[in-house]
């Protein structure tokens, strides 16, 4: 599922801008994507999918119990 709708813009000026040339037909440029270098999001997702496990290996059932009951805390404190 893509979002192929545009973000608008908060200031009022550049929202007028892109209003009227959407209006009249006239498409704004569109700033390039920058490309992602292919061997960082491999190393990226080669160590986020090794990260978790990784992780709930090495702390004691302990230690995963105490930070487990600080994330219910801070969460049950917000209004």
């Amino acid at each position: 599922m893509t979002n192929d709708k545009k973000k608008r813009p908060r200031d009022i000026n550049t929202l007028a801008f892109q209003i009227v040339q959407e209006a009249t037909g006239e498409k704004p440029e569109e700033e390039p994507k920058p490309e992602k270098n292919p061997a960082a999001v491999a190393l990226g997702r080669l160590g986020g999918l090794k990260g978790g496990k990784a992780r709930k290996e090495k702390l004691s059932p302990e230690r995963r119990k105490e930070i487990a009951r600080e994330a219910a805390k801070k969460r049950w404190e917000k209004d």
